[in-house]
């Protein structure tokens, strides 16, 4: 898959445009765990995933993280270059959950063609919006549902996109992931293990019973 290919409104850019990104773009393959873009560094740029695994978070007070939303193959991340949106007041971070290769777009030639393209302006409007979306739902998951719940629709998330039962998950990473103390996941996961829906081992969860996680999660 090629830049081209990957960027949503490629075909929409006059040719001075294409050759401008072309020009200045930059491909990275990274590490699973590499650091790509931390809340409070410079502005990144813009991140489009070629193939791998990214995931946004940010950091309380206390250094507990919550995770925002991940990134998959074609997924463009705006949060890297929040340099060209003033209106975030949150600074996010963007890690390698996988090997990952991607390219970064530099922000100063996104801003700039986001100016001069209505389809590129439109496009990234509505990327933000979507973003926000999924912020927002998080918000509401944290505020109002109980943690079983929330543990039980992380399981069964990552089932899905791993595509197996077997999840290789230490208790430290599901906290990260949901915003809480590894103790509090421990003994969620250990309640889980009693009522026959999951087995825990040395860092990994396997699911036992999809289907006593799916109606707990309802």
């Amino acid at each position: 898959m090629t830049f081209q290919e990957a960027f949503p409104v490629w075909n929409k850019l006059h040719s001075g445009q294409q050759d401008l990104i072309l020009s200045n773009l930059r491909f990275q393959a990274v590490k699973k765990g590499t650091m790509l873009h931390n809340g409070d560094t410079e502005c990144t740029g813009l991140l489009l995933v070629k193939s791998g695994q990214l995931r946004a978070y940010i950091l309380s007070d206390e250094g507990r993280e919550i995770t925002l939303y991940r990134l998959f193959d074609r997924d463009l991340c705006l949060f890297s270059a929040s340099c060209i949106m003033r209106s975030i007041q949150f600074e996010v971070s963007i890690e390698a959950e996988k090997d990952t290769d991607l390219w970064v777009i530099p922000a100063a030639v996104y801003q700039r063609i986001m100016e001069e393209s209505a389809p590129v302006s439109n496009y990234t409007n509505e990327l933000m919006a979507s973003r926000f979306s999924e912020v927002m739902w998080l918000m509401e998951q944290v505020m109002w549902k109980s943690l079983d719940k929330r543990v039980a629709d992380f399981l069964l998330e990552e089932a899905a996109i791993e595509g197996t039962s077997e999840l290789k998950l230490t208790h430290e990473t599901i906290a990260n992931h949901l915003g809480t103390h590894r103790e509090v996941i421990t003994r969620m996961l250990r309640y889980f293990q009693s009522e026959g829906m999951v087995k825990l081992s040395r860092g990994a969860v396997a699911i036992l019973d999809e289907r006593k996680l799916e109606a707990l999660r309802e």
